[in-house]
């Protein structure tokens, strides 16, 4: 192969490489390198859950068809075989002036032969039969039934079909915004680390001059021991909180739906994930109750309880049906049987239900009330949504503040903490203050964690409750 050649393939293979991991997440093995809409998606396609939301929209459009196939001409084929084990159809007796009559009779152009053998009675008197020979008959049946409930029951399989995909767009609306609360939570617990890991880096610095001034006798052994304890407590704290992130880790991996020994990397920074501008955002342009999952199912939900009102009427209408049955009737043996089954053979009715004492009625009257039930439980929800709308735009107003507020601690407290460090390692700072700041340096690093913990969980739940229109602000 030339060189020429070589590089051609070479840049083929590239170029294919580079394609393919724009069309997928990237991994190598069991790593899977994913930012938040690849994690997302990923999720959409894999999660078991939003499978068999999937399945259930299956399963209804499924049961629609069953109801509908109850309105369509059943058609069924059968075969009958009779053997009447050689017995004669016996047509009486008669004198002996028989050989006057004819020995066969013509019936429906079959003609049947009649044969009269002797009785051997002394009054000279014989007894004729027709022959009944084995006899199969093969059948096609075709009918057709319609009632007033099997039309409203396909209305109301519509109805189911429509709240499955509901639910399915929901299951997987609630997969995005879990996917994303979890993805956020390991980025910040990974920071957390971070922050926790820089503190203790700095607390053995201190720990480690501090036994130095104790081994040159300018300090005294129980500062040693106590910034000891604070490096002792710290190494805990990150064990802790590395457990945390293991946990996190495999709660991702089941939302993935991925190989539960995969490992997971994430591509998408916590600066980008957590969007403040487009937080406070959502609380702007009102709630638009229409787009509520929950709400679209309670509609649904509603129509449901009118149609039973319906269906329950249904029970008055009449029934109609029709059918239609072809026969061949074959008899085995050399002479033909007495054939009386006709080829062709149609037929309708019409039932009209009359008197049931009072059963339907009170049906009526029970779909009524459900229905009444309903729209009660409807309004009722709609109150409750409108409330926990503005409770929930309150929440995330108030963790953007407390966002801002944390954040601001951390930095002071940093600079606190550098700076009495700093004093520390001159002699101008006594152990006490160093063991103050450090303490606060780690209660304002887990003020700042909860403080964007608090903005995701208030955000994730606004845009369950805005639903679509959340990604349209």
């Amino acid at each position: 192969m030339t060189t020429f050649k070589r590089l051609t393939l070479s840049l083929v293979l590239m170029l294919a490489a580079a394609v393919a991991s724009a069309q997928q997440p990237s991994g190598n093995g069991n790593i899977l390198r994913l930012s938040l809409k690849e994690a997302q998606d990923y999720a959409v396609a894999h999660n078991y859950a939003l499978q068999n939301a999937a399945l259930d929209v299956k399963k209804a459009e499924a049961t629609r068809w069953q109801t509908l196939s109850t309105m369509l001409p059943q058609v069924k084929a059968g075969f009958d075989y009779q053997n009447m084990c050689g017995y004669e159809m016996n047509i009486g007796g008669r004198n002996s002036m028989s050989s006057m009559l004819p020995d066969s009779i013509t019936i429906g152009g079959t003609t049947l032969p009649i044969s009269f053998p002797s009785s051997g009675s002394s009054s000279g008197t014989t007894t004729g039969g027709i022959p009944m020979n084995p006899s199969g008959t093969f059948s096609i049946t075709a009918s057709i039934a319609l009632t007033g409930a099997q039309i409203l029951g396909t209305i109301v399989n519509g109805i189911a079909i429509d709240m499955a995909n509901i639910t399915n767009q929901k299951t997987e609306y609630t997969t995005r915004t879990n996917v994303k609360t979890t993805y956020t939570s390991i980025l910040i617990m990974e920071q957390t680390l971070q922050l926790l890991d820089s503190s203790l880096q700095n607390m053995l610095q201190l720990l480690a001059a501090t036994e130095a001034s104790v081994k040159a006798g300018a300090s005294e052994q129980v500062n040693a021991d106590k910034i000891n304890v604070q490096v002792a407590s710290m190494r805990n704290s990150i064990r802790a909180n590395e457990r945390t992130l293991n946990v996190l880790y495999n709660s991702m991996l089941l939302m993935l739906g991925a190989d539960v020994n995969a490992k997971i990397e994430l591509s998408t920074p916590l600066e980008e994930v957590l969007d403040i501008n487009h937080a406070a955002q959502l609380t702007l342009g009102g709630f638009k109750i229409e787009d509520n999952y929950d709400y679209q199912l309670l509609q649904q939900s509603e129509k449901l309880a009118r149609r039973q009102v319906t269906l329950a009427w249904m029970d008055f209408t009449p029934t109609l049906s029709a059918y239609y049955q072809y026969s061949d009737k074959t008899y085995f043996g050399k002479d033909a049987g007495f054939n009386m089954t006709p080829p062709n053979m149609i037929g309708a009715s019409v039932s009209m239900p009359i008197f049931q004492s009072g059963t339907r009625v009170a049906k009526i009257k029970n779909a009524k009330i459900g229905l009444m039930e309903n729209l009660n439980s409807k309004h009722q929800a709609e109150d409750g949504l409108k409330v926990q709308y503005n409770q929930l735009c309150h929440d995330l107003v108030s963790a953007i503040e407390n966002y801002t507020i944390q954040r601001n601690n951390l930095d002071v407290t940093k600079r606190v903490f550098r700076n009495v460090s700093e004093k520390y390692t001159y002699g101008h700072a006594s152990n006490l203050e160093v063991t103050n700041a450090s303490t606060d340096i780690i209660t304002a690093q887990s003020n700042y964690i909860q403080a964007v913990l608090s903005i995701v969980q208030a955000q994730v739940a606004l845009e369950n409750l805005l639903g679509p229109s959340a990604e349209q602000r």
